[in-house]
């Protein structure tokens, strides 16, 4: 059976870059708001985890972690250093990174896109009176590879639990909780996309997340700005407000593709014992 609408795509043009937004596409034909939503989640989780799989890096590269529901494309985009939340009741957060390529060199002009809740726990796309965006943003680091911005200290909170997720949650005994996180979402030509969080060292929910997030080197301390000498003065915060700092480091295209051609290889030769690699060309 063909596709009549114009605006979904055929099965013969999925490829592996492709192939997630065109799913959701696909199932976007679904008329119940709900499913629709469930599905178009489920998607993006399950080829992230098989993206994750067959996408070898360096070591030395930041770790992923899973996109998230409350990802909102169309936030606004902020010079480094302001400000991205309006939350009054929000624990204040100076957030302090760089971001370099995996040999070390500062990358710039990288795409930075930065979502959190707010103090009580829900994403502003979560409200249905909100008047734009709020605890996110998209901005770009500089020469020497430095982002900074003002944001709240993250908190714990429930995924939501009134649909079949939570009745198998409940099923299976566990909580509905994720532990505070930032997310952060990485773009830039020639590298590959990263999308990733940090979390929060000491959190109830550190070791229990309930979408198995949490990665050990993406567990972070938080210090206060008075702890660095200087940071109170440049970057205009008092020095009790809380700080986080983080170096993440991204992996050429280049890179991930000559590691998982590695990668094929070795499968292809441990499959077959008549496999032969010829100029690092499989043959049999």
């Amino acid at each position: 059976m063909s596709h009549t609408n114009p605006g979904i795509p055929l099965l013969k043009d999925l490829t592996t870059e492709n192939i997630t937004e065109n799913v959701v596409a696909i199932n976007s034909d679904c008329q119940d708001p709900r499913t629709r939503f469930l599905f178009e989640r489920l998607v993006h989780h399950l080829h992230d985890f098989a993206h994750s799989i067959d996408h070898p890096k360096p070591p030395t590269s930041t770790e992923g972690t899973v996109l998230g529901p409350f990802h909102a494309h169309g936030a606004e985009n902020v010079a480094s250093g302001d400000t991205i939340f309006h939350d009054p009741d929000g624990e204040p957060l100076l957030v302090v990174c760089t971001v370099r390529d995996s040999q070390g060199n500062p990358l710039e002009d990288v795409e930075v896109d930065i979502w959190e809740t707010d103090s009580k726990g829900f994403y502003d796309v979560q409200y249905a009176d909100r008047e734009g965006f709020d605890n996110r943003a998209i901005l770009h680091s500089d020469s020497e590879g430095n982002f900074d911005f003002k944001a709240i200290v993250p908190v714990p909170y429930p995924i939501p639990g009134d649909g079949p997720v939570g009745d198998l949650l409940k099923a299976l005994n566990r909580h509905v909780y994720r532990p505070s996180h930032m997310h952060f979402k990485f773009k830039k030509a020639g590298y590959d996309p990263l999308i990733t969080a940090l979390y929060i060292r000491g959190d109830p929910y550190e070791t229990s997340d309930a979408v198995f997030g949490v990665k050990e080197s993406l567990i972070v301390d938080l210090g206060t700005v008075s702890e660095v000498s200087g940071f109170s003065e440049r970057y205009g915060v008092p020095g009790t407000t809380k700080l986080l700092r983080y170096d993440f480091s991204l992996v050429s295209g280049a890179e991930v593709g000559a590691l998982r051609h590695e990668k094929a290889v070795k499968s292809a030769i441990k499959l077959d014992n008549d496999v032969k690699v010829v100029d690092g060309t499989i043959t049999y």
